[in-house]
This record gives structure tokens, C-alpha cells and sequence, in this order.
């Protein structure tokens, strides 16, 4: 009997150490991701009708519904889309944000979305992870720029400004106003009110890869630690054409430069890396004790 005490007594000092030496929250190194790049750029206009007669309606329709900033019903309804010449590579490459921003590498995760393209690009340590489309908000109701947190999300909620409309995969990043980011029509242009509308699967997407804020257990009014960082940015010319005609043009002419999101995060870089320490600072509590 006292060889197994001794022995329990050892286990439960060893288990006791290994917990206080594991750190709560670790970064790894991520595998950087295999992508493939078309072996030709550039664009071009068809006709709806003629362009479904040659590919049928199912045929690498994801690629030209990303360039469209539309959804499948909506493209339907178009005269003229623009078309890659090559749709082979992936989709990243077909919309503008940069594969890397070395500047944003100390953060976990952020989601930006910009205005004048209309599209969004989820970076994690500085890493494009997930991009594409988006309608934001209309002329009458812009979506206002600035930085935003992921607060709470709900597979399906009912809309604050229409009672008839149910947004899916919702993610809400700011509360008061009722903004946040989900799956709802993409006509090919922006037209929310102030909201962030994305594809369904991309709304899925987001929804699973975004972090909510963290509440207090026994009061859930208050916020112990926000969720992941939000950056709406840019502009829209409502009264001129639709910045990805563009393309037919200069195939590059929507990119980002990695400097030019930079700019977009330097005022807010400080509260972002502050509120992620914050966070971090919360979950290793929560493990720990």
C-alpha cells in the first residue's frame, strides 16, 4: 500500500507541474498554403446568355460570380459579365487583397473589408487565409469605415431593419447599430443597409473562423474580451462604373499593395494587438483555473 501511495502522490505532482508549465496559448507555425495561380491574366466581356450556351450554368461559375461580386440567381439577371481568360488558378487570385502583410504577422486573426472593391480578406499572422465578394452598403446607408470587433453570431437571426428578411451565418460587429456580416443577395453591387453581405458559403466560412467576444459568466452585460478585429476601409463611386470594369482593362488595377492595407491598420494597431493581449490574458484564465 505505501509503494502506491507514493507512487499516486508522484502522478499527481507530475500532473500539477506539466499543467503549470504548459503555456495557455501557443502559436504554431502555419503551413503555408499551396496555391495555385492561373498561367494567364486577364479578362474580358461576354454576353450572360452567350457565355451560359458555351459553359453551361454550372461550369467554373464560382470564379465568375467572385469577379461579378454576385451570386448565382443575380448573375442570371446581368446582360454583360466579365469573364477570366483563365479560370484555373484559385480564387485569391482573382481578387485583390495581398497573399501576405508582414506588418500584421503579431496578429492572431483580423477580416478586412474593402469598400471600393467590394470584397473582403481574412488574414491570419499576416496570412491570407479566406477571401471574396461582398455587398456593403448602399449610397443611402453606407456602411460607416473604421474599426470594428466580432461580437456575438447566430446561424439565423431576423433583420433589425426589415422583420421579413432572415440573414444566415450571421456575425454581428457592431451592436447598437445592428451591422455585421452575412450570407443575403449579391446583386452585383453595393446595396445593404450598412450591412456586410457575403455567399452563403463564404457567410459559413466566416462564421466559424471568426471570434466572438468573451462575456462574463454570471453577467453576461459585461465584456470581458472583444472578438476578432474588423476593418472596413475605402470608398464606393456610386455614380461611376463598377470598379472591377476595370479589369477588362488593366487586370491589376483593384490590387492591394501589402503597404497600402498597412496604412489601413496603423492607427488602430495599438487597441488591436492591446485587446488581443486582453483576450489572451481571459482564455489562459479560464484554462488555468
Amino acid at each position: 500500500m505505501p509503494t502506491i501511495r507514493i507512487a499516486f502522490v508522484c502522478m499527481l505532482i507530475a500532473i500539477a507541474f506539466t499543467r503549470c508549465k504548459q503555456p495557455s496559448l501557443k502559436k504554431t507555425d502555419r503551413i503555408k498554403k499551396t496555391r495555385l495561380a492561373p498561367k494567364t491574366t486577364g479578362y474580358h466581356f461576354e454576353k450572360y446568355k452567350d457565355w451560359v450556351k458555351s459553359n453551361g450554368p454550372d461550369s467554373l461559375q464560382q470564379i465568375v460570380l467572385t469577379v461579378n461580386r454576385t451570386d448565382r440567381s443575380n448573375l442570371a439577371k446581368m446582360d454583360s459579365i466579365i469573364v477570366p481568360n483563365d479560370v484555373s488558378g484559385d480564387r485569391e487570385f482573382y481578387l485583390p487583397f495581398p497573399l501576405e502583410i508582414p506588418y500584421i504577422k503579431d496578429i492572431n486573426k483580423i477580416l478586412f473589408f474593402s469598400y471600393a472593391t467590394q470584397s473582403f480578406g481574412a488574414y491570419e499572422m499576416g496570412e491570407l487565409v479566406y477571401t471574396g465578394p461582398s455587398s456593403m452598403g448602399r449610397k443611402a446607408d453606407p456602411t460607416p469605415p473604421g474599426l470594428y470587433y466580432c461580437n456575438w453570431k447566430a446561424e439565423k437571426t431576423t433583420s433589425t431593419f426589415n422583420d421579413e428578411w432572415d440573414l444566415l451565418w450571421n456575425f454581428n460587429i457592431e451592436n447598437k447599430l445592428g451591422i455585421g456580416f452575412h450570407q443575403y443577395e449579391l446583386p452585383g453591387y453595393p446595396a445593404s443597409h450598412s450591412c456586410l453581405r457575403l455567399q452563403q458559403n463564404d457567410a459559413r466560412y466566416l462564421y466559424n473562423w471568426a471570434d466572438q467576444w468573451i462575456l462574463d459568466e454570471k453577467d453576461e452585460n459585461i465584456v470581458l474580451a472583444k472578438g476578432t478585429p474588423v476593418i472596413v476601409f475605402g470608398s464606393y463611386a456610386f455614380d461611376a462604373p463598377k470598379p472591377w470594369l476595370q479589369l477588362v482593362s488593366d487586370p491589376k488595377a483593384l490590387d492591394f499593395p501589402a503597404a497600402g492595407i498597412q496604412q489601413q491598420v496603423v492607427p488602430f494597431l495599438q487597441d488591436i494587438l492591446s485587446q488581443q493581449q486582453k483576450r489572451d490574458s481571459v482564455i489562459s484564465g479560464r484554462v488555468d483555473g
